[in-house]
């Protein structure tokens, strides 16, 4: 009898510490889904609710290959944006609880809607499927996707007849390109490598391969000392001009309220990079130093008049002189708009 009595504390026991368990891991769940919106910025202190704090002997995060036992939002820890994290819990008990989490980090300072207005339209081949574009004088440089019909070409604006053209393997799709003095470098989609040509006949030169963490290529240009890429992800990394396969340093972009990935063509200009997003008639104006979007460009108007369909989406930007070039894939048009 006396066994039975202490066989059942036992169980009551038991059970009252897994439903402790759980209350705190619902807790902690429960307060980490209200801030996925509201967000934090750094600096912020997380102010996990005190059923969790109370009967924690110890609270750490793990982000990747890192763990921090502060419950400050630190730069040296977090990225802008969207952060996947686990929360380890050592609670009084001697119990070890774990919960995946996902902490969003915002820019502080809230971006501006730029306003703009179309001062001239051009002519743009609309069997180019825009994937890289730049200006140098009046010569529009642009890198065409699509496997079997990938390219390389340059054409003088107000014209779409090719100054010079080269195309790509069966196997490449063609992304982001940007001009590096006297040569032309471009990304490939999912074939791992970069294409370098001669800037004046766009004729081949080299190839290289992309640093292991840069899953695909997406956009690129050139702040005059590094190449900066994305590959659809958050982050925009900076590339050794000189070795494109050496990867400097990498910034993620977020705005003050909204996590913004996809991030596709890249233009840089005046010491900002300007980025359109996948699927979306909006380009970003980020600050490359943080990685804060700082203004943000609406063209859905221009967008509603060139896309009629899934593929055919607002992908290019150029700078001539202070005013923008914006183009699409398989758009008929280009048009030059001045900045307010």
């Amino acid at each position: 009898m006396k066994k039975n009595i202490i066989l059942g504390l036992a169980v009551v026991l038991m059970l009252a510490s897994c439903n402790k368990d759980e209350k705190i891991l619902n807790t902690l769940n429960e307060y980490n889904n209200s801030m996925v919106e509201k967000g934090y910025h750094f600096g912020d202190k997380l102010e996990l609710p005190k059923e969790v704090t109370e009967n924690a002997e110890s609270i750490s995060i793990s982000f990747g290959d890192k763990e921090t036992s502060s419950l400050t939002v630190d730069p040296k820890f977090f990225t802008l944006g969207d952060n996947a994290v686990t929360f380890n819990i050592k609670t009084k008990g001697g119990k070890v609880l774990n919960q995946d989490a996902t902490i969003n980090v915002f820019a502080k300072n809230p971006e501006k809607n730029i306003a703009f207005q179309i001062i001239a339209e051009y002519p743009h081949d609309p069997k180019n499927f825009v994937q890289g574009f730049q200006i140098e004088g009046n010569t529009i440089y642009e890198s065409d996707g699509q496997n079997g019909s990938s390219q390389i070409l340059k054409y003088t604006l107000g014209t779409t007849t090719p100054l010079a053209s080269t195309k790509q393997a069966q196997e490449d799709f063609s992304e982001g390109s940007t001009i590096v003095g006297d040569k032309v470098y471009q990304l490939t989609w999912q074939s791992k490598k970069g294409y370098v040509y001669d800037k004046s006949s766009l004729k081949l030169l080299s190839e290289f391969a992309y640093p292991n963490v840069l899953g695909e290529g997406w956009g690129l240009t050139y702040d005059g000392k590094n190449l900066i890429a994305s590959d659809g992800s958050k982050l925009l990394y900076f590339l050794d001009a000189n070795d494109p396969s050496k990867l400097i340093k990498y910034v993620a972009v977020a705005g003050s309220s909204q996590i913004y990935d996809q991030l596709n063509e890249l233009e840089y200009h005046n010491g900002f990079i300007y980025a359109n997003v996948w699927q979306k008639p909006v380009v970003l104006k980020i600050n490359p130093a943080t990685g804060e979007v700082v203004g943000t460009f609406d063209f859905t108007e221009i967008a509603k008049q060139n896309t009629k369909g899934s593929d055919d989406v607002l992908n290019g930007i150029a700078f001539k002189g202070d005013n923008m070039l914006v183009t699409g894939k398989n758009w008929p048009k280009i048009y030059e708009v001045q900045i307010k």
